[in-house]
């Protein structure tokens, strides 16, 4: 088995700046979001989960080079150089840059800010010195300059970029012996001593992998800059003078970032905005009985004539088809109506349909929740989403034009008929689809008070996902093409005893398995299976069958919640289908197989009708005999040895899962294979498994 690296992993603990956190997430996203899933890592993940097989980039961003120290001198250190040294890429970015040298020197001599040492990753073999260039103060931006920056090759123009209080990598063109090659030079004067150069960012080669430091901060972006913080007198340009220089600033970016061996989008992908959230049902009339449900339960308020549910996490502007709503329409013609005209019009008049684009000129093109497009870093979870409720009819392909429900809802209907012997076939009637969303399982699972009043079965499913969620480190990317999707579950806890949730994550994997394998006739063969506990693995087209080359292309995330004797569950899926990027597809298994492409209409409702004829059996039966023969047919890790680091290194074969609560059970061997009559039943959700280099990894 193998796997492909699809993290890029932004340290986000102690010592981390949330600015500089915000920054660097807005920048990769937009450079590498294409290709890889940009997600934090908290200092715990750090030191204890099994995080580099799946690392491409490990970014330290900017904030306090000691709180660092702090937190992951010793064994965090180890970690990470032992995972660039066997080949992985890591970013260092001002006080990230500091860090990653082999000695620190920040402001010699003044007294409550020196801080001078050695640190233990030493990836640049000299010192970086800082201030580069004075009137740094802590949190505060009054220090903020734009500093000339030049590429070292000659090829690219001086730019201006942000910086902050970094530092130069003292006499970096000394130890191009060493593998240092300079990238950037400051070309404005510095106010310490750099001896040879003036070096503002480095290229280290460390063993098999790479390293990019940097003193100044060119991963920031004007436009994400705020005039208001900026009205020192040394620095009220700063935002314009940045913007000047914004091109080759991100071709400066580009360029680092292809030097670490990662594949960088040619086009920035911008910010998106979010779409409208359609509610619906083959039943109509099932949507009125939800929303006046709702109402009875009073967690719809009027505010302004607007109809409004505040959830926990977000709220949602209830709005109907055909329904007019003034206050929509009267921000999204803000900007074409002269303000004479603004202020004799309290409102303006528009359908709520997305029938009627709001963006003109874009036909086709879903309407946003939030304001028009800047391409900026969104809080999204502030953003008013508009919830449309189609009590009348099913939305109209050309209001959905990337989902079609009278195809997802004919294909449901279909896969029941043929299908479902034990439920009563419930699932999925209602439907919750927004083209753009933050995550279906945020949507769903942050906001109780609303998901106390959704009907079992519901289910949430987008085109596009900007805020997806995954299980530690390990998530999956949410390109187009993916098929993504969250069910509303309730389980009773009288049930926990002959059918204990923690199987429900399970059945879930299995559902997905047993989905595309009835998808169409001939699907069945195509080569998927699943990984203990959550995740799916295809055989890799691209490598010789002999090899047993597996990738990742989907996941699963459950969260749970008890309340008056049942857990509500939230299932989440997310599962690469048509995405030709960053990993393989089913479509490509289907093309290799002389197949028709999957539609996600198709495979949504093969997978639900499974799902909820699995579940609706193990209700009754538990994890039988039929159940557990499925899952072994299905799973990777029949007699796979592994090794048990928190056993002194005990070598083990993994021999399945108990009935009762769904342990997996890995048996001591010897190192000729033959059993010693240890044994050792492991918690899913206590426990870090890496089954691709062979070990399972307690945590403390």
């Amino acid at each position: 088995m193998s796997t492909k690296r699809l993290n890029v992993l932004i340290y986000s603990g102690p010592g981390a700046t949330p600015t500089s956190i915000r920054h660097i997430t807005y920048t990769l996203r937009r450079l590498l979001g294409a290709n890889y899933a940009i997600i934090t890592i908290t200092a715990e993940q750090l030191l204890k989960e099994p995080w580099p097989p799946t690392c491409a980039l490990l970014v330290l961003p900017g904030g306090a080079d000691m709180a660092y120290c702090r937190s992951l001198n010793g064994t965090g250190n180890r970690r990470i150089k032992q995972y660039v040294q066997l080949g992985g890429s890591f970013l260092g970015l001002c006080a990230g840059g500091y860090y990653g040298c082999s000695k620190c020197e920040f402001e010699v001599g003044k007294r409550g800010m020196e801080v001078v040492g050695e640190r233990e990753l030493g990836f640049f073999p000299g010192t970086c010195r800082g201030l580069a260039f004075g009137g740094f103060v802590y949190n505060s931006e009054d220090g903020a300059r734009a500093v000339r920056v030049k590429e070292k090759d000659g090829t690219g123009p001086v730019f201006r970029s942000y910086y902050n209080g970094g530092g130069v990598f003292v006499d970096a063109g000394k130890f191009e012996d060493k593998g240092i090659e300079v990238l950037a030079t400051y070309e404005d004067e510095l106010v310490v001593d750099a001896g040879e150069g003036g070096a503002a960012v480095v290229l280290c080669k460390v063993g098999e992998g790479k390293v990019v430091l940097t003193g100044p901060h060119p991963e920031f972006p004007p436009v994400n800059l705020h005039q208001e913080n900026y009205r020192h007198p040394e620095n009220r340009t700063i935002i314009e003078d940045l913007k000047a220089d914004d091109e080759p600033r991100a071709a400066f970016v580009r360029g680092c970032l292809r030097k670490l061996g990662l594949e960088v989008s040619e086009e920035a992908t911008p910010v998106p905005s979010l779409s409208r959230l359609h509610l619906s049902s083959p039943q109509p009339s099932k949507i009125s009985e939800l929303v006046h449900s709702w109402q009875e339960a009073g967690i719809v308020s009027t505010e302004d004539g607007e109809e409004l549910i505040k959830g926990e996490n977000d709220t949602f502007r209830l709005e109907e088809v055909g329904r007019w709503n003034m206050s929509s329409v009267a921000k999204a013609v803000a900007d074409v109506i002269p303000q004479a005209v603004k202020d004799i019009l309290p409102s303006a008049i528009t359908p709520s349909s997305s029938a009627a684009p709001a963006n003109a000129g874009k036909e086709n093109q879903a309407p946003r929740t939030d304001t028009p497009s800047t391409d900026r870093i969104l809080d999204y979870n502030s953003i008013t989403k508009q919830l449309v409720a189609h009590e009348t009819a099913l939305p109209e392909p050309k209001e959905t034009p990337y989902f079609n429900h009278h195809a997802f809802f004919s294909n449901l209907q279909s896969y029941s008929a043929a299908n479902c012997r034990e439920s009563d076939a419930s699932w999925a009637r209602t439907l919750l689809y927004g083209e753009v969303v933050t995550s279906t399982n945020t949507l769903l699972e942050k906001n109780p008070k609303l998901l106390t009043h959704l009907p079992t079965g519901l289910t949430a499913t987008a085109t596009t996902q900007v805020a997806g969620r995954g299980r530690g480190t390990n998530v999956w990317v949410s390109p187009p093409g993916s098929l993504m999707f969250s069910v509303v579950l309730r389980h009773s806890i009288a049930l926990n005893t002959s059918a204990p949730v923690v199987f429900v994550q399970y059945l879930a994997a299995l559902a997905i398995v047993a989905g595309i394998r009835d998808y169409d006739r001939g699907y069945a063969r195509l080569p998927v299976k699943l990984k203990w506990p959550n995740d799916i693995y295809a055989l890799d087209p691209a490598k010789d069958p002999k090899e047993k080359a597996y990738v990742k292309i989907g996941g699963i995330l459950v969260n749970s919640s008890y309340a008056g004797g049942d857990y509500t569950l939230v299932v989440g899926v997310g599962l690469n289908t048509n995405n030709t990027a960053p990993s393989v597809s089913l479509s490509q298994l289907a093309a290799n197989a002389g197949l028709p492409a999957f539609t996600l209409e198709k495979l949504l409702a093969s997978v639900l009708t499974q799902f909820e004829e699995l579940y609706t059996k193990f209700c009754r039966t538990g994890f039988d005999a039929k159940l557990e023969s499925f899952y072994y047919d299905s799973w990777l890790h029949t007699d796979q040895i592994v090794t048990l680091e928190a056993e002194g290194g005990a070598k083990a074969r993994i021999k399945g899962i108990t009935r009762d609560w769904g342990l997996l059970v890995a048996e001591e061997v010897g190192w000729d294979g033959r059993a010693r009559g240890g044994r050792w039943e492991l918690q899913s959700d206590s426990n870090s498994f890496d089954f691709f280099k062979g070990l399972l990894k307690k945590k403390i």
